[in-house]
């Protein structure tokens, strides 16, 4: 049978989605009981890393030695990629030793090329244009909070990177309302809005304050991504109107979500009155990372 991949949020159906949610659920009250799997007993899964982690890195070790596999961690530097080895080359051999690969890096064309050549399940675990298990777990976070994605909005404010890109997908996979502020002369990606298959669920603005209003869930991220960190200066003075505080949330609904992938910037994107305020679940949505990869490597390895 065909191997699968997580390389982009549209790797997986709506139903497969929906699946995986199920069984994340069903892991996140196995867990709380303290009992375990074994999906991938007598399995290795190798942790490729060009990138500075916490989150992804943990929540991936975590959740295949509680599925019963062994997590080996590459970090990016100390692979024979670094100089000069070819992925193709690479990823045939890890074949030979591994059963799974984990993936975070730059260019999306690297997760792909590992997924060309290697000949068993590759997750995306971040790259400098999408974050699919991210997404994965904020749209579980959302369900979970909110029972239902009927007619509910997202407003994401700030920088539309990798993050946003993502969000995009998974809201257009799940038939979600997504709303996009940011500055001019940083608009969402062409190529996501072209994968879109009901662009209509999307509204942008250069307005930090326009859709507000009617957002059920607000979301930012860091206005610096690793790789542009030479920005910084400039995209701090862009981006300062966009900051998620307590005057940009005077407008919101009252029991709106607060979302953050982390790490965060305080201070910054976000204010700490905010980040810790009572409509902030940015710690769950960091949890059930754990819960919703253990779900997605059952789900791509057979389990």
């Amino acid at each position: 049978k065909m191997k699968r991949d997580f390389l982009e949020v549209t790797d997986l159906t709506r139903e497969e989605v929906w699946r995986i949610f199920d069984r994340a659920k069903y892991f996140k009250q196995e867990r709380s009981r303290h009992r375990q799997e074994e999906i991938l007993a007598g399995k290795h899964l190798g942790l490729l890393f060009s990138k500075p982690s916490t989150r992804t890195r943990v929540s991936f070790e975590v959740a295949i030695l509680e599925l019963g596999g062994t997590p080996i961690y590459l970090a990016g530097q100390s692979t024979q990629v670094s100089r000069g080895e070819t992925i193709k080359d690479t990823a045939r051999v890890l074949s030979r030793y591994l059963s799974g690969l984990v993936v975070r890096t730059f260019k999306q064309e690297e997760v792909k090329e590992y997924g060309r050549w290697f000949a068993f399940p590759v997750i995306n675990a971040l790259t400098d244009t999408s974050h699919p298990c991210q997404a994965l777990s904020d749209y579980f976070t959302i369900l979970e909070k909110k029972k239902t994605f009927d007619g509910l909005c997202l407003t994401y404010i700030g920088d539309p990177n990798n993050v946003c890109n993502s969000l995009v997908l998974m809201a257009d996979l799940l038939g979600v309302s997504i709303r996009i502020s940011s500055p001019p002369g940083y608009p969402l990606s062409p190529l996501v809005r072209q994968q879109m298959r009901n662009p209509q669920l999307l509204k942008v603005s250069t307005d930090p304050a326009a859709f507000i209003a009617d957002a059920d869930v607000i979301y930012t991220d860091t206005w610096v991504s690793m790789g542009s960190e030479s920005k910084e200066k400039e995209r701090i003075a862009v981006f300062r109107e966009y900051q998620v505080n307590e005057n940009l949330l005077s407008r919101a609904k009252k029991d709106f979500l607060f979302m953050h992938c982390l790490p965060a910037h305080r201070g910054q994107e976000v204010t700490d009155t905010v980040i810790d305020g009572e409509n902030s679940v940015v710690i769950d949505q960091a949890e059930n990372r754990l819960h919703c990869q253990k779900a997605l490597l059952e789900f791509l390895h057979g389990g």
